[in-house]
């Protein structure tokens, strides 16, 4: 080796003594550089796995005293701009054995630790009639949704999640650790709700959690063959809806699998589903259009909040997936028309699902105190996604999920949302353009020479 080579690997080394390390070769290495979705191939120098801030805070030191950068990371849902990298200088900082939450029902808030999943928090918060801003699956990390500003079904009445941050508590570049804040480093709290994970590792978030210990959710299933009825009239209904109900539209594709349900197993469906945060009568009234379709399976009840985890039916264990992602305005029936051509019934796509979920109401209107994501603009986000459990399965689930997205470009925003983004892209197009400046500026105060490798890098 040579000499740089020679003291990297020391380096290396030394991050041993400072919590568990998996470097290539070693035999759990692969394990630990494994994200979620499984259709990402990231190898890192290495993988260190902290179990508390002051490991956190040494890995970071010992990282950047070798040269070295640090990418932080939860679960790895959203890994695939990451994967697309080289991450040969990179230390992935895996925080999934970093974790815990406490909940303060007085103060209707809960502490979040390091790689903490929703679903930890749902369970704590419910005992005490309280619930969170969470996203669609239950073993999604906190830190990166938030960091993403997140997307709920509570989100046309209470806003993207990260204006529920509070406080938050990052491990710096130099392993010290800044408490940020309305009173304490306003800057760096500002950038830290939907800022990405170029800043720091987000060991703590301190969040306002929702006062509901039920809600009215679930959804509503046609087979495909109906999709040219459903698609018009969810559109035709969400342009009216209340601010209190937040629901997608997904056309979606099953393999014919023993271990998924009858009603899924083999087949191509159509599925609304959300919450409506109103009493029953009243959320009964507003579904009425919908049910007048005559869905084959309506699940739509008053249920404990903790059970809105699983409405959405995300897939239950680390899948490969790929997809492509856009902002739409309004959808007149020319939109309608060119997403049927795409995934209507009796066309082939390729896609394990596309979604349409409803954006505006609270979402879309700017917190004067909020962060760098306290909104996103725009009418509907577009998600689309195929699995790949292979190369080649890969680049043909690409291809048609751009296919669909760029069938929509005519009604496309410029905007993206940083947790539907699955490739890279121009991470300017996820904040304003005053904002996106200032994020940049901040990086730059907190985390000089680019130290922190996020899925969007700045």
């Amino acid at each position: 080796m040579t000499s740089f080579e020679t003291t990297t690997a020391e380096a290396l080394e030394t991050l041993r003594n400072h919590c568990e390390l998996h470097l290539p070769g070693d035999d759990g290495y692969d394990a630990a550089r494994t994200p979620w979705n499984l259709a990402v191939d990231q190898r890192p120098a290495a993988v260190a796995i902290p179990r508390s801030v002051d490991e956190v805070a040494a890995v970071v030191r010992a990282a950047t005293a070798a040269g070295l950068r640090v990418a932080p990371q939860s679960t790895g849902h959203g890994a695939g701009p990451l994967g697309e990298r080289a991450l040969d200088d990179v230390v992935l900082l895996r925080l999934s054995e970093f974790t815990g939450v406490t909940v303060d029902p007085a103060a209707r808030t809960a502490t979040v630790v390091g790689g903490t999943l929703w679903q930890d928090v749902i369970a704590a918060a419910a005992p005490h009639g309280l619930t969170a801003p969470h996203g669609s699956a239950p073993d999604v990390a906190v830190a990166g949704y938030i960091l993403g500003g997140g997307l709920s079904f509570y989100g046309r009445e209470h806003g993207v999640a990260a204006n529920s941050v509070r406080s938050a508590d990052v491990v710096l570049y130099d392993g010290t650790v800044a408490h940020a804040s309305a009173d304490q480093n306003p800057d760096l709290f500002w950038a830290v709700r939907g800022g990405g994970g170029n800043l720091g590792v987000v060991v703590s978030i301190e969040l306002e959690l929702l006062p509901y210990a039920d809600v009215f959710a679930g959804m509503l299933l046609w087979d495909r063959s109906r999709a040219a009825e459903v698609v018009p009239a969810w559109t035709r209904w969400s342009r009216t809806a209340p601010e209190s109900v937040t629901t997608s539209l997904r056309i979606m594709s099953f393999p014919p699998l023993p271990e998924l349900p009858p009603f899924l197993s083999g087949r191509d469906i159509v599925v609304i589903d959300g919450a409506v945060l109103a009493d029953d009568d009243t959320a009964a009234a507003i579904l009425e259009p919908l049910r007048a379709l005559r869905p084959e399976l309506d699940t739509f009840a008053r249920i404990p909040s903790a059970n809105l985890l699983f409405v959405h039916m995300d897939p239950p264990a680390p899948t490969p997936t790929v997809g492509d992602h856009s902002v739409l305005g309004d959808l007149d029936d020319a939109a309608v028309t060119a997403l049927l051509a795409q995934v209507g019934d009796g066309t082939a796509t390729g896609l394990m699902f596309t979604e349409l979920r409803h954006l505006g109401g609270a979402i879309a209107r700017p917190v004067d105190a909020g962060g760098a994501v306290s909104h996103i603009p725009g009418v509907y986000a577009l998600l689309c996604v195929a699995v790949a459990p292979t190369p080649q399965a890969a680049v043909a689930g690409k291809a048609a999920a751009f296919a669909v997205v760029r069938a929509m470009s005519a009604w496309s925003l410029p905007n993206l949302i940083h947790t539907f983004a699955e490739n890279r892209v121009d991470a300017g197009r996820m904040y304003d353009g005053e904002d996106w400046a200032r994020l940049c500026l901040v990086r730059d105060d907190v985390a000089p020479g680019a130290v922190f490798v996020a899925n969007h890098g700045l």
